[in-house]
């Protein structure tokens, strides 16, 4: 994530990219931007907000030579020497149209601009900045006619969130530059992400941290759910949470012991996590630090509740991995021939 509290924009200038599936045509400007004042504070963070909860990085990939990726060179080109700023902005552009390999994929504007003073982490860099502009919004204009008040209706850029875009920082690790990137329209991800970017991500703790909860996540809705039940996935998952909470490390055999009661549950664990790294084409670390700003960010994708064909609904605090075993009974009422669950408490709240 990055701090944008003294964040500027020095140069930037808006493209349109078309689609060569449904014959659109990429129309390039031939000046930068003018912002006035009013437009130039709203431009800033409307780019830049995005990006200061993301938690995952990636760095550029390439399946020979990272020198290749383009849009690698061509950040470079702008960090090292801007220029040649409008040029290398059509550049991306035109990268950025090869990449449309489906009628599904939206034309829209483009921005390319070059930041200054991003904060990520305890580095202040200069950066660029590419977005993409896909959904226009609908809105009303007031105007005055013949001494009275009337409306139109225009349609405009909204001014939430863009729809796609990253941030290249003129810093890096020893796996190359560091990119933040966000997509808020996820039916085209590998269009942006693999497609267009080329990136992967790093060899880090927020990688490893992400990957082994989504491990477990899948683990408990494809297992634990099935074999055991609703209880005994909420009561999973809120384990899981409270041991990633409680440990600023993690060590796999440990997590094993600690989550599970019995030999057969760790060995049906062990096959599965086989079968993920398999099947998403990925090793999960034995050990691992803790990145506390993706755990933060998972824990709200974790959902324990118990949904019942009665049309009823369970639902489990991921914060108290105790309170399913202590105050809450599962059984069989023989007279109805149904499950059920006994809650104790006692008082609502």
């Amino acid at each position: 994530m990055i701090k944008r509290n003294k964040a500027s924009i020095s140069k930037c200038i808006l493209h349109k990219v078309g689609n060569k599936f449904n014959s659109t045509k990429n129309a390039f400007s031939e000046q930068l931007i003018d912002f006035d004042e009013v437009s130039y504070d709203l431009i800033v963070p409307y780019l830049l907000r995005p990006f200061t909860s993301v938690a995952e990085t990636y760095r550029f990939n390439h399946h020979s030579n990272i020198e290749l990726n383009e849009i690698n060179t061509y950040s470079s080109q702008l960090l090292n020497d801007d220029s040649n700023f409008i040029e290398v902005s059509k550049h991306i552009v035109t990268h950025l149209f090869e990449q449309s390999n489906s009628a599904q994929i939206k034309t829209g504007d483009v921005i390319v601009c070059m930041l200054h003073d991003i904060q990520y982490e305890d580095y202040v860099c200069d950066a660029v900045g590419i977005f993409k502009i896909e959904n226009k919004a609908h809105f009303f204009q007031t105007y005055l006619e013949n001494n009275s008040y009337d409306i139109i209706v225009q349609k405009g850029i909204a001014t939430k969130k863009v729809d796609k875009g990253c941030i290249i920082l003129n810093t890096a690790d020893t796996e190359g530059k560091i990119v933040l990137s966000v997509d808020n329209n996820n039916y085209d991800t590998q269009y942006w992400i693999k497609s267009f970017l080329n990136v992967k991500y790093p060899d880090d703790s927020n990688q490893h941290t992400k990957n082994y909860i989504e491990m477990c996540r899948e683990f408990s809705k494809d297992v634990m759910q099935p074999q055991f039940g609703g209880q005994e996935q909420s009561n999973f998952l809120a384990k899981t949470v409270d041991f990633f909470k409680e440990n600023e490390i993690i060590n796999v055999e440990t997590f094993k012991e600690d989550v599970f009661e019995d030999e057969d549950r760790i060995q049906l664990f062990e096959d599965y996590k086989k079968t993920y790294e398999s099947d998403h084409n990925l090793v999960l670390r034995n050990q691992f630090d803790v990145s506390e700003v993706v755990l933060k960010k998972q824990k709200q994708k974790i959902k324990t509740e118990i949904k019942l064909d009665t049309n009823i609904q369970i639902k489990l605090d991921v914060d108290a991995p105790d309170a399913s075993a202590e105050y809450l009974e599962r059984g069989y009422d023989e007279a109805k021939k149904m499950h059920y669950y006994k809650v104790f408490f006692n008082e609502e709240g």
